[in-house]
């Protein structure tokens, strides 16, 4: 191999490496707008269970639909490291579409020390999120706790009657987050 073919095998290498770190790039960045950019077809869409995020107004010429019933889960979850009790005040409940229902969650701060948090709400199967609408939520505000408190937070929510019959059961889920520190 001579020098000029060095110097052009050299050229060619510097080209490939600038190629594939402006691909890297891209791509760097691109996973970054994917975040966001999910977030808006979620709310849109309703999908991967995504459900209202501030009250809903109930309708008060909703007809209960009394010939049908929908099992209706709670669960909850708390991050690691999150120093809290949380959960529902019962594990699942038969609901008629088109009721108003009322229950409650239980949460209480292990720890000794203020704890300010976010409950995040997910419903599964993700095609019953825009059929499950929430009139009154903890999830719709930050939550502050005082060292040991034990608070019992509702949630008011209606199965709306048009959601599929073949869908017998829903699940309400909730994830609670300690609250970004810039945002307190």
């Amino acid at each position: 191999m001579n020098a000029a073919d060095a110097a052009v095998r050299q050229q060619n290498n510097r080209r490939l490496g600038i190629r594939l770190g402006l691909v890297a790039l891209f791509f760097a960045g691109f996973g970054f707008a994917l975040v966001p950019l999910y977030d808006v077809i979620c709310k849109l869409t309703g999908l991967n269970g995504r459900t209202n995020a501030v009250a809903a107004v109930a309708d008060k010429n909703t007809q209960i639909d009394t010939t049908r019933w929908v099992n209706v889960e709670f669960l909850s979850h708390t991050m690691p490291g999150v120093a809290m009790e949380f959960k529902p005040e019962q594990f699942s409940m038969r609901v008629h579409p088109g009721a108003v229902i009322h229950t409650t969650y239980t949460v209480k701060n292990q720890s000794g020390q203020v704890f300010v948090g976010q409950a995040v709400p997910s419903i599964t199967p993700a095609v019953a999120a825009p059929y499950f609408s929430k009139i009154e939520c903890f999830c719709f505000t930050q939550q502050t706790f005082a060292a040991g408190e034990v608070r019992s937070m509702p949630v008011v929510f209606v199965v709306k009657p048009d959601m599929d019959a073949n869908l017998g059961t829903v699940t309400l889920s909730y994830t609670f987050f300690e609250a970004p520190k810039d945002k307190v």
